[in-house]
């Protein structure tokens, strides 16, 4: 005898495994999509290639002599623009030079950049220093080279006494830069024996060759 509600109870328990089967697979699915990112579906450019886009094609390279002339020519503008852009670079060029010469601390070497180098300049152009007989010696030791034996002894003799004073000259300036140096900027690290042959360089050059140009003349006070 079949029971009223048999049909619908053998029906529901043959439906069950495909509801947990289904079930089971849409999380797995699931679980599948969030393991694996989704990428971009090429793979990423090279920053050769990167450049290479967005500079363009690039053109082929000339097969004669005569075409790769005639690309330098047309790259480089015609001539009044060449002329415009030299003269241009030179105008450049001399007013950096003569900024610098004036002492612009931005356009200076590094050597001689800071307020420090700007006062040991000051106290070197200050006074007449023994040692700027150096270049014109060097001139007259030249010159002494194609003179007669004799005379060749007696002016190296002379030479290298002087160059003995200029020595004790040189290394008496050095002290007395280094110790106004220290006055004036007790905390400075810039001293010693750099800043004492920075000061001997300069009194060495003749005057009117010493850059940047000297702010001061001999006796000035500094």
């Amino acid at each position: 005898m079949k029971l009223p509600f048999g049909k619908s109870s053998e029906k529901s328990d043959t439906q069950t495994p495909v509801d947990h089967e289904s079930t089971s697979l849409d999380e797995s699915t699931a679980q599948t999509r969030g393991n694996v990112s989704l990428g971009k579906g090429r793979p990423t450019p090279s920053r050769r290639e990167a450049e290479g886009r967005r500079r363009g094609p690039v053109a082929p390279a000339p097969l004669t002599a005569k075409e790769a002339r005639a690309r330098r020519k047309a790259t480089r503008g015609s001539k009044d623009e060449r002329k415009a852009a030299s003269a241009e670079r030179r105008a450049k060029a001399a007013d950096q030079r003569a900024r610098m010469m004036a002492g612009e601390d931005k356009f200076l070497l590094p050597r001689d950049k800071g307020p420090v180098r700007a006062y040991a300049r000051d106290l070197v152009d200050s006074r007449r220093n023994f040692v700027g007989l150096f270049m014109p010696m060097a001139l007259i030791l030249l010159v002494a080279l194609f003179l007669s034996p004799e005379v060749q002894s007696i002016v190296t003799l002379a030479l290298f006494i002087m160059m003995i004073f200029m020595g004790i000259d040189g290394y008496l300036l050095g002290r007395r830069v280094n110790n106004k140096v220290r006055d004036r900027f007790p905390e400075t690290p810039d001293g010693g024996f750099k800043l004492g042959w920075y000061s001997f360089v300069r009194a060495s050059q003749v005057r009117k060759m010493r850059a940047p140009k000297p702010r001061v003349g001999p006796g000035d006070a500094v």
